[in-house]
């Protein structure tokens, strides 16, 4: 229900800023912009996203299905089964669900969204397999999807070419920032979920494997700021990134053929369900993003943005975090839009400012919620999501405060 009411809730907020704005400040163009914005994310949703993750699908699920044959899904569940025994308790040991959770985290930690998306959806769909309540969020499907959703990403590539892009004098400068940020925030959406599933989050299993990732990305972060120039941070990104998953797909094939798969066959086996997956988010993301567009094309960020500078002041606190909020705002609403917003501001303040870096580190530091849910709940039929979006909302959360703690160390 909490889905239900936080759609309806998008439309009757955004007409009523709508209503304020022509009543009181006299903008007789306000309601073609929201009913213009309707139409284009409409089109948005079908043209843009689900036909070309039509395309995408019908690969990833393919070479998946190989994956699957060769073993290689398996052998991963076996590796990762200690650390997700403990935060998904409801998957059986060694259930391929684990595998695709792997490949799912493994291609966003790298910053693969392309391959993330086909990977995160076939792991929904293996969760649903375990789901008793078809329509009703199960606690293994809630923990993936908040862990999703808070975006941890080891090098965030696009958004420092970018800040190259505008002219920054060090584009890898947010680097550190944002992991630190993003990182916050998985931590903080386990912990959330954790608690809210009653799990045992002092097993030492669980806490030597996330004191073991907190060492590995803490080595990483090291090594690229001691060892490398920002020129060699994003070739040796750029290069590992791609590397890495073309040589996976290269492993599953070689996989499949010393198991006498056929190899070709079983690529279109998996191919198959590429197209139906996208026809079947598509009500669920065009739904998702017109209320979203109705709400921004209000004018209620604005609003909230005045809020914000009036209750700061008040209160005597530093305001200069202010002008960059909105990238933080809209980034659990619209990846594009936060883009958008931290272009804007890059360009507005400047790239090497601290309202340009710290709209970046926003950026990176979590991923967009609702369209998480809508897009990955969407694929298997979900309509009662629990507790998944405000554990999600409080994964974002931790990631915009971290945010705004480290940029103030780093570049206050």
């Amino acid at each position: 229900m909490s889905l239900n009411y936080i759609w309806s809730g998008f439309f009757l907020v955004g007409f009523a800023a709508a209503i304020i704005q022509w009543l009181f400040m006299g903008d007789t163009e306000i309601f073609k912009k929201i009913i213009d914005g309707t139409f284009e994310s409409a089109r948005l949703g079908v043209m843009d996203i689900a036909l070309p993750l039509a395309g995408v699908m019908t690969l990833w699920l393919g070479i998946m299905n190989i994956g699957e044959k060769a073993g290689a899904i398996g052998w991963l569940a076996k590796i990762i089964s200690p650390f997700f025994s403990r935060i998904f308790p409801e998957v059986p040991k060694d259930h391929p669900a684990t595998g695709h959770m792997v490949m799912n985290f493994s291609a966003n930690l790298l910053g693969l969204d392309n391959a993330a998306t086909p990977f995160g959806l076939k792991a929904m769909e293996s969760l649903q397999s375990l789901n008793p309540n078809k329509d009703t969020a199960s606690n293994a499907q809630i923990m993936f999807l908040v862990l999703h959703t808070s975006g941890l990403t080891l090098i965030p590539l696009a958004i420092m070419a970018q800040r190259a892009i505008l002219g920054a004098a060090d584009p890898s400068d947010i680097f550190i920032p944002c992991m630190i940020a993003t990182y916050a925030a998985t931590i903080t959406g386990i912990i959330a979920v954790g608690i809210r599933q009653r799990l045992n989050l002092f097993d030492p299993v669980l806490l030597a494997w996330i004191g073991g990732m907190t060492a590995a990305i803490a080595g990483l972060i090291w090594y690229f700021t001691a060892f490398l120039t920002r020129e060699q941070i994003e070739v040796v990104s750029k290069v590992a990134s791609n590397l890495i998953l073309i040589s996976i797909i290269a492993a599953f094939i070689i996989g499949a053929l010393v198991k006498k798969v056929n190899v070709y066959e079983a690529f279109i086996e998996g191919a198959k369900g590429g197209i139906q997956t996208s026809l079947t988010v598509i009500p669920y993301l065009v739904g998702m993003l017109v209320a979203i567009s109705v709400l921004r094309n209000a004018g209620v960020f604005g609003l909230v943005m005045d809020g914000f500078n009036w209750v700061f002041n008040a209160l005597g606190l530093r305001t200069d975090f202010v002008p960059s909020l909105p990238t933080a705002l809209m980034k659990p609403f619209s990846g594009s839009g936060s883009r958008a917003m931290m272009i804007d501001a890059m360009k507005t303040y400047g790239p090497d400012s601290f309202v340009g870096r710290l709209a970046c580190i926003f950026q990176g530091s979590a991923d967009t919620t609702f369209y998480i849910v809508a897009l990955y709940f969407g694929s298997v039929g979900i309509r009662k999501t629990r507790y998944a979006i405000s554990a999600g909302l409080i994964a974002d959360l931790a990631g915009v405060l971290t945010a705004i703690a480290v940029a103030y160390v780093f570049f206050g």
